[in-house]
């Protein structure tokens, strides 16, 4: 098989690229990377030095594609399925690529402050950090929540990249601060989201791994 996927189901940017491969049925190999075992990182790191997942290899064309939002746009170029991740028309396009760069970095990275924080050794939290990342998620969560009471995916009426980044952003970042009554549209736009078969899939996958969460 030409496609085999760097990746871990736990982690958010990797569950991003998984909704688009099997939005579209995409044929691929799942390469589940263990960073805490040495065989399993050094194995990765001859693949991508830097060392962070996803990362798609394209064994038939010889290319090795990092970045979540880079591998779903080289799947909707040398890989397109029936839904258009990345639609043709250039307006919509960039509304894609705006809102999927705000999910990733208005609301994945803020919660993956808080979370990372949790994990740290007692004396050793950043607690100025954590609350900045919580102002940052709440900006973000106030906009969303107007950009989500007028439409039902993310730019519209058809489900696109931005909504594969969208739903483990904001499905992660709600356990750590919870949507409330005051982003209903929000919610709802999230239930939307894990009720999609693509995404259901993920969270299935994913679930094993949930324990580990710092709550």
């Amino acid at each position: 098989m030409s496609l085999k996927l760097y990746m871990h189901p736990f982690a958010s940017f990797c569950q991003k690229v998984l909704i688009a491969l099997y939005e579209n049925s995409t044929p691929f190999v799942a390469h589940q990377v263990d960073l805490g075992d040495e065989t399993s990182r050094a194995a990765f790191l001859s693949i991508w030095p830097v060392g962070q997942f996803p990362v798609l290899r394209d064994e038939e064309k010889g290319r090795t594609i990092p970045e979540s939002t880079i591998i779903i746009e080289y799947l909707s170029q040398h890989y397109p399925g029936p839904v258009e991740l990345v639609p043709a028309g250039r307006n919509l396009a960039i509304q894609t690529r705006l809102w999927d760069r705000f999910y990733d970095l208005h609301v994945d990275e803020p919660m993956q402050k808080i979370v990372t924080d949790r994990l740290r050794p007692a004396g050793r939290s950043d607690s100025f950090g954590v609350e900045h990342a919580r102002k940052r998620l709440l900006t973000a969560y106030r906009i969303l929540d107007g950009e989500m009471a007028t439409r039902p995916w993310a730019t519209g009426t058809a489900f696109s990249m931005a909504d594969c980044a969208a739903a483990p952003a904001l499905f992660y970042a709600n356990l750590v601060e919870p949507f409330g009554d005051a982003h209903r549209s929000l919610a709802a736009y999230l239930q939307r989201l894990i009720e999609r078969p693509s995404f259901a899939r993920v969270v299935k996958e994913a679930q094993p791994y949930m324990a580990q969460f710092p709550r």
